[in-house]
């Protein structure tokens, strides 16, 4: 026992057991003060006369924005094992190799870590264990869901992915007309990092886009993973440099191997006529067809003028959820102009 916790215990014992005895001290002390001439009331304590004593002052925690980089990855709050999110949808089983956030933690890495815009809704993050997320080689997976209700994956095999990707870049094309329009610098989609893989044996789909922003000699990653499930998709995109595509795809095939649905939830428990089927299929899931169709770009395009911000939004716009773009500054550093 704490020997603060055993004097209190032992004091608490003595005076139930004893009463006598307390009230004995109490007459004496009384007494002795009387003599002195304290005229403090009993129970009260007495005030300091020393003027050199200080007054203990309590430091006030730091804010996100005035930690050193350190200190922020440090107030992270880093999780490993079996974490089920969104009340037992799905489970994942976070290894040695991997780090989870939760959602509240995710946002304060989005946000005062990596310089997005607060208000993004996620199920949380899983970041590499063996690199720093504020580190220049720094990614993380952000988590999702889509309840557009259960994907038909009858087209799977079918699609021919080279005229799906001629597609996708004329589509980006003409978006890139009304980005310079509004004073954005174009994006284009070089081609697939990695083509279109659909396992159908565990229902999950994953691809990689090199994307470009402006004449931005380095390029981007956008990896994608989406795992169907029965009233929706469970959405996983790692964002990086193109350099890092290598490093990066053998993790995403460790994360699609410990996250899925849990039971009811998973793809083979779709109820015909019971459960919403989805109005798009596996190729408008990964060309984004979706998210056209719902107003999303043309949404997030009037938050990006509002907002001066440049690449982020317009890469959420083609599937991607947020990118570390803006590096975090540290506590000293004067803010640099983000305006267009």
């Amino acid at each position: 026992m704490d020997v603060r916790n055993y004097r209190g215990a032992a004091l608490v014992i003595c005076l139930c057991l004893l009463p006598g005895m307390g009230l004995y001290k109490a007459d004496a002390v009384r007494a002795s003060e009387a003599k002195s001439g304290d005229k403090t009331p009993p129970g009260k304590s007495k005030p300091d006369k020393d003027p050199k004593k200080k007054k203990e002052t309590v430091k006030e925690a730091k804010s996100p924005d005035e930690m050193t980089d350190e200190e922020f990855e440090a107030s992270l709050n880093f999780q490993q094992g079996k974490i089920t999110i969104k009340e037992g949808l799905a489970t994942l089983s976070v290894p040695a190799g991997f780090r989870y956030l939760n959602p509240e933690q995710s946002e304060l890495l989005l946000v005062h870590g990596w310089g997005n815009p607060p208000g993004t809704t996620t199920l949380g993050m899983l970041l590499p264990s063996a690199i720093g997320p504020l580190s220049d080689e720094g990614w993380g997976v952000i988590i999702s869901y889509q309840d557009d209700g259960y994907i038909k994956d009858d087209d799977a095999e079918s699609i021919d992915y080279t005229d799906l990707l001629k597609q996708m870049q004329e589509d980006l094309g003409e978006e890139n007309q009304e980005r310079q329009q509004k004073g954005f610098e174009p994006l284009t989609l070089i081609g697939w990092a990695a083509a279109p893989r659909y396992d159908r044996a565990s229902h999950k789909l994953y691809w990689a886009k090199e994307l470009q922003f402006g004449d931005n000699d380095e390029h981007t990653l956008n990896y994608n993973v989406r795992i169907l499930g029965r009233k929706g998709i469970l959405v996983l995109n790692a964002v990086a440099s193109i350099g890092q595509l290598s490093a990066i795809e053998t993790s995403m095939q460790d994360v699609m191997a410990f996250v899925d649905f849990n039971d009811g939830n998973r793809y083979a428990d779709f109820t015909p006529g019971v459960d919403k089927i989805a109005a798009y299929g596996i190729g408008a899931l990964i060309a984004g067809k979706v998210l056209v169709k719902v107003g999303f770009f043309k949404l997030l395009l009037g938050f990006i003028v509002g907002a001066k911000k440049l690449a982020i939004p317009a890469f959420i716009a083609l599937g991607a959820l947020l990118r570390k773009l803006f590096k975090r500054k540290a506590p000293d550093e004067t803010e640099t102009n983000t305006e267009s």
